[in-house]
């Protein structure tokens, strides 16, 4: 019997790895909604990715400062 052939959809999604959480999504969604606001299902995937730059550009600054230490002020 033949296989079927792997959609281009369905490889796509095989070859996407989905980044780890950095938050913690409860408290976070607390937060939003602490404030009256309503948060949507795909919130937290976008503020995880802010997260992601935030740490890349601390990174990047830091090695520019010829430092392996990451300071507040690279942040």
């Amino acid at each position: 019997m033949a296989k079927k052939k792997a959609t281009k959809k369905k490889a796509a999604k095989k070859t996407a790895k989905k980044k780890e959480m950095l938050l913690v999504g409860s408290k976070t969604k607390e937060a939003l909604k602490g404030k009256g606001f309503n948060v949507s299902s795909d919130t937290l995937d976008a503020l995880n990715e802010a997260v992601y730059r935030l740490v890349a550009d601390a990174q990047m600054r830091c090695e520019a400062n010829g430092r392996k230490t990451i300071r507040p002020y690279d942040v």
